[in-house]
Protein backbone atom coordinates (compact mmCIF):
# COMPACT_ATOMS: atom_id res chain seq x y z
CA UNK A 1 0.00 0.00 0.00
CA UNK A 2 1.41 3.68 -0.94
CA UNK A 3 0.49 6.75 0.96
CA UNK A 4 1.23 10.35 -0.14
CA UNK A 5 2.67 11.32 3.30
CA UNK A 6 3.59 10.49 6.86
CA UNK A 7 0.57 11.89 7.90
CA UNK A 8 -1.55 9.35 6.06
CA UNK A 9 -0.71 7.10 8.43
CA UNK A 10 -0.91 8.71 11.98
CA UNK A 11 -4.48 7.05 13.08
CA UNK A 12 -5.08 4.09 10.89
CA UNK A 13 -3.53 1.39 13.18
CA UNK A 14 -5.30 -2.13 13.03
CA UNK A 15 -7.19 -4.21 15.47
CA UNK A 16 -6.27 -7.22 16.46
CA UNK A 17 -8.65 -9.90 17.59
CA UNK A 18 -7.31 -11.66 20.71
CA UNK A 19 -8.84 -15.24 20.12
CA UNK A 20 -7.15 -17.35 22.41
CA UNK A 21 -7.67 -15.31 25.59
CA UNK A 22 -11.33 -15.34 24.98
CA UNK A 23 -11.94 -18.57 23.34
CA UNK A 24 -14.78 -20.24 25.26
CA UNK A 25 -16.48 -17.22 26.02
CA UNK A 26 -19.11 -14.58 24.74
CA UNK A 27 -16.73 -11.91 24.64
CA UNK A 28 -14.35 -10.10 22.10
CA UNK A 29 -11.00 -8.84 23.29
CA UNK A 30 -9.48 -6.82 20.69
CA UNK A 31 -6.27 -4.74 20.45
CA UNK A 32 -5.02 -1.58 18.70
CA UNK A 33 -1.33 -2.07 17.71
CA UNK A 34 -0.63 1.84 18.35
CA UNK A 35 2.78 0.91 18.15
CA UNK A 36 2.81 1.10 14.27
CA UNK A 37 1.86 4.52 14.45
CA UNK A 38 4.77 6.71 12.23
CA UNK A 39 5.97 7.58 15.90
CA UNK A 40 5.44 4.51 17.46
CA UNK A 41 2.77 6.00 19.78
CA UNK A 42 -0.94 7.23 20.41
CA UNK A 43 0.41 10.64 21.08
CA UNK A 44 0.66 10.71 17.49
CA UNK A 45 -2.97 11.47 17.22
CA UNK A 46 -3.09 14.40 19.57
CA UNK A 47 0.26 16.19 18.45
CA UNK A 48 -1.24 16.23 14.85
CA UNK A 49 -4.37 17.58 15.81
CA UNK A 50 -2.33 19.77 17.73
CA UNK A 51 -0.21 21.00 14.68
CA UNK A 52 -3.40 21.25 12.21
CA UNK A 53 -5.07 23.42 14.72
CA UNK A 54 -2.23 25.88 15.03
CA UNK A 55 -2.01 26.01 11.37
CA UNK A 56 -6.10 26.67 11.24
CA UNK A 57 -4.89 29.69 13.74
CA UNK A 58 -2.80 30.93 11.41
CA UNK A 59 0.28 29.86 13.29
Amino acid sequence: MSHESVLDLVGNTPLVRLRRLTAGLAAQVLVKLEYLNPGGSVKDRAALEMVRAAEAAGL
